[in-house]
């Protein structure tokens, strides 16, 4: 089977049009949406929708942290453009689209393979899997041969051999990466809505089960009217000229 996964779409309704497409072209049976549907971008109501019908046609969709902001109090523990944007969100949601956020699990298992929107070792906490360390920890935390994360914008690959040595690979869009049943892994999604690798084309990843590989891939949107909504809607502008860096 084909996966598509897509993390932390934040708002950006183009761009995950944009992926949804490029991945139902390249053959998609099923979408794993590992959380961050809302937050910073000008279509959070908009982008729920989208993945209410996908849940409802047989994706998967989890929490992320700024899914949890919108439907709580405050943006504990956010910067200030994120907080700001967090409270304008919430004023976009309907009760439908609380609930569906509220209901989202925090992980999915399927096939040996575990996705999360964060670290593993306490996805709740909304931890970053930043480094070798920090990978490490999130692989000790599971059974998993496979965990699929976001949170951190841009796409990486870890794995831990039979001798526990940590090896980082650093993802070539569209190269399909072997993951060698002998070693365990960890992949970070890069960012559908907001990357912030230096390349502002939308990203997400491809895993085939029978082939037991995984393909990042880069999708360009647009840009433009992404970044045009979230001027009009009176949020940062920072938050709109960010999205043509990939910062």
């Amino acid at each position: 089977m084909r996966l598509a996964v897509l993390a932390d779409v934040h708002g950006n309704l183009e761009a995950f049009r944009a992926c949804l497409d490029h991945a139902r072209a390249r053959g998609a049976e099923r979408i794993i949406l590992l959380g961050d549907l809302v937050g910073y971008g000008a279509d959070p109501d908009a982008v729920v929708d989208t993945a209410m019908a996908e849940v409802a046609g047989g994706a998967v969709a989890l929490l992320g942290n700024h899914d949890e902001a919108a439907i709580g109090t405050a943006g504990t523990g956010m910067n200030d453009l994120a907080a700001l944007a967090i409270v304008w969100t919430r004023r976009r949601l309907s009760d439908a689209h609380r609930r569906f956020l509220t209901d989202l699990p925090l992980t999915h298992e399927q096939d040996g393979r575990l996705f999360v929107h964060a670290d593993a070792s306490a996805p709740g906490r909304w931890h970053y899997v930043q480094n070798a360390e920090a990978a490490r920890r999130s692989i000790a935390a599971t059974a998993a041969q496979a965990t699929i994360c976001g949170h951190v914008h841009r796409p990486a690959l870890y794995s831990l051999g039979e001798n526990d040595k940590m090896n980082a690979f650093a993802p070539v869009s569209g190269a399909a990466v072997p993951l060698a049943r002998g070693r365990r892994w960890l992949a970070v999604m890069g960012a559908v809505g907001q990357p912030r690798d230096g390349n502002p084309a939308a990203c997400y990843g491809m895993l085939d089960t029978a082939r037991c590989d995984i393909a990042w891939q880069r999708v360009p949107y647009d840009i433009d009217a992404a970044a045009s909504k979230i001027r009009a809607a009176g949020l940062p502008a920072g938050l709109a000229d960010r999205l043509f860096l990939g910062r």
